[in-house]
């Protein structure tokens, strides 16, 4: 997959153990095995660990404000709807200053793959707590003996019932499956949410006890359960005990851009 990474940009910024070098793998071979061109896509990316991604890819990129990735591509499809979009930035960046973006980005059905890389803190800024924090984990601004008090999103189901088309969820260490994923989302003619589960062993394995990067992965294989087609409602994440992997949503709707382009059609007329 070199060929499609700056080699300029290396060594990766990415700490010993995270999951986000493996994401980044995973979009460049879906976006090799639909043998796309490489120069119609664009990687659009936050602020934050995986907001770093886009700066890897060898194509056209933007590493955005925080929070705004999705905005900024939906300004870019909207521009060129020839475009294959593709986001990936962090579960803080799209769930928390970009949550907004995300509910009616998938509300719209604008034509993009979304690939959220969920960590479960904000892990560039030190470890806080985000949206996704399980309850009573430890974290920077979260600490002993209480923890988070704040329940987490799931966003899986926040993406469903916001109206993407399809939604589907993934631990780093199903890198096949999650590849077939986002090819699937690339394909797919509206807004696609993939959520990967990762580890973050600097931040948020060290302050909740969790083990090295290779502890964690391991303990996402064994806690990963698969059930393709069940309602996103019951998709539940539970990083103890069972994370509810599979694709859970993949219906038609009219995308955004198609509808944008015909209203445009008929004013004209």
């Amino acid at each position: 997959m070199a060929k499609y990474v700056r080699e300029d940009r290396q060594p990766w910024i990415y700490c010993p153990g995270c999951s986000i070098g493996i994401v980044t793998q995973m979009i460049a071979r879906a976006v090799d095995s639909l043998e796309l061109d490489w120069n119609n896509v664009v990687v659009v990316s936050g602020i934050g660990c995986t907001g770093r991604t886009s700066g890897y890819f060898k194509t056209g990129t933007f590493h955005t404000t925080h929070g705004r990735a999705i905005a900024f591509a939906e300004g870019v499809k909207i521009a060129n709807p020839e475009l294959e979009v593709i986001v990936v930035s962090g579960d803080g960046d799209i769930a928390a200053i970009g949550g907004n973006h995300l509910i009616h980005a998938c509300r719209r059905n604008i034509d993009m793959t979304v690939v959220c890389v969920n960590n479960f803190n904000y892990g560039m800024t030190g470890g806080q707590f985000g949206p996704t924090t399980e309850h009573e984990r430890y974290s920077q601004t979260s600490p002993r003996p209480i923890g988070n008090i704040e329940h987490p999103f799931n966003l899986v189901k926040l993406a469903a019932s916001s109206g993407a088309t399809y939604v589907s969820r993934w631990t780093a260490v199903q890198a096949r499956r999650a590849t077939k994923s986002i090819e699937k989302g690339i394909a797919k003619d509206g807004f696609s949410f993939i959520e990967i589960v990762g580890a973050c062993p600097t931040a948020y394995g060290r302050m909740n006890r969790l083990g090295a990067g290779v502890q964690m992965h391991q303990h996402l294989l064994e806690v990963a359960e698969i059930q393709n087609g069940l309602p996103p409602h019951e998709a539940e994440l539970h990083y103890d005990s069972k994370i509810i992997c599979g694709e859970f949503v993949n219906v038609e709707k009219p995308e955004y851009t198609k509808v944008l382009r015909e209203a445009h059609k008929k004013v004209q007329d």
